[in-house]
């Protein structure tokens, strides 16, 4: 008789929170079981690698990676080549960190040159901090993943990368700062471009972010991305980094930061990217504003064709990111019919600020077209876009 044997690293607790998982995916208990053997930590790439197979959406057009397209301004678009990341290669270089808006023409972007305006109040004498004061303070800030809220682009959701960053706190410059009475919250302001009008979007880049927030979110302005100082497309001399916000609360070229109350109206940006950051309308006050937050969310990069002990084999390379908490279970679904696999993330980060990869290997039964979703094994775990598969990839295979 063959025994089931438990992955080491699952103690009797884990296996009943999974268990319990399991129960809420309909899944039998003595099935999660056996999968969950199937789901050890096995990630190394097996057997021979004859190539990889491509990764779409149906009705996806092909969208040029690494190379700006739509234009100037507003209009720009570099889409990030996510099929590219590994493990040893889980910080996107520089060259190849998405961009939703390039630099406006004309601006003068040099730390030399920069400065903020910090306002504690309306009509209140302003003061000023210069770049080159903030890039004298910058410390280094970790990995941190960053995703447009318009991330909607099947062929591949490049809207999406992950640096290294050196900046100051925000709740540093706002220490030097009288807070006055009534203060709520804090807008961050920076410049955006006017010079043309847009096709895909509105002039306007500033972001209302309630205080009660600044402790759990540590917001920060970044003066580098991986090492060097920040390039123009990327905000340039100052951006604004939100860890586990959309990229729409990023505010590039930072130059003004004051205290509001609780009147204050929603910005420009806020307004338009109500929908996309899962607002309840779009309301009339800042204060009405959930967080932008990016949920736990999980999709394939890449699909590998391997051949393993003569046999085809597919592993499938995906990654997992957003959400408050580290996620160490994934479900794999090859279809509207398939009950779901369970996955292991291996390489669990030890904050979900940045993206974590998984592996999964895979035997087709027929040739044809999958469609891959996935989703947490925890349903207790927000997940708003997995829920209505808005990440969905296609492949087709041909050999089995």
């Amino acid at each position: 008789m063959r025994r089931t044997v438990l992955p080491l690293a699952l103690s009797r607790r884990r296996f009943l929170r999974r268990a319990t998982a399991a129960a809420s995916l309909g899944l039998p208990l003595t099935v999660w079981t056996r999968l969950l053997a199937q789901a050890a930590c096995d990630d190394a790439p097996r057997g021979e690698l004859i190539g990889s197979l491509p990764l779409y959406s149906p009705g996806a057009e092909d969208t040029p990676l690494g190379t700006m397209v739509g234009g100037r301004g507003l209009d720009a678009r570099l889409f990030t080549d996510l099929s590219r990341l590994d493990s040893g290669r889980m910080v996107t270089p520089t060259p190849d960190v998405f961009v939703r808006t390039a630099v406006p023409p004309g601006l003068d972007h040099t730390p030399a040159a920069w400065s903020i305006e910090l306002g504690t109040a309306a009509g209140a004498p302003a003061r000023r901090l210069t770049a080159a004061d903030l890039r004298a303070m910058a410390t280094p800030m970790g990995p941190h993943l960053i995703e447009c809220a318009g991330n909607s682009n099947p062929q591949n959701f490049g809207l999406m990368s992950a640096a290294e960053w050196d900046g100051v706190a925000l709740a540093r410059v706002l220490d030097t700062l009288r807070r006055p009475d009534g203060a709520t919250a804090v807008l961050v302001s920076g410049i955006d471009d006017t010079s043309q009008t847009s096709r895909r979007s509105h002039a306007g880049a500033s972001w209302v972010l309630p205080l009660a927030t600044l402790g759990s979110v540590a917001p920060f302005l970044a003066t580098r991305m991986n090492g060097e100082a920040l390039t123009p497309h990327h905000g340039a001399p100052l951006r604004l980094v939100v860890p586990g916000w959309y990229g729409c609360a990023w505010i590039k070229w930072v130059n003004q930061i004051r205290y509001v109350a609780s009147d204050e109206p929603a910005t420009s940006q806020m307004i338009e990217f109500a929908g996309r950051t899962h607002q309840d309308g779009r309301p009339a006050l800042a204060r009405d504003y959930a967080p932008p937050e990016i949920d736990t969310a999980a999709m394939p990069i890449r699909i590998e064709q391997r051949r393993v002990d003569g046999a085809l084999e597919y592993r499938v390379v995906g990654i997992v990111w957003g959400g408050r908490a580290v996620v160490e279970r994934l479900v794999i679904r090859f279809g509207s019919r398939d009950a779901g696999t369970p996955v292991r993330v291996c390489a669990v980060p030890q904050a979900p600020h940045t993206w974590a990869l998984w592996t999964h290997r895979w035997r087709p039964t027929e040739p044809g077209y999958y469609d891959i979703t996935l989703k947490t094994a925890d349903a207790a775990v927000r997940t708003r876009r997995l829920d209505v598969s808005f990440y969905i990839r296609r492949v087709k295979i041909d050999e089995i």
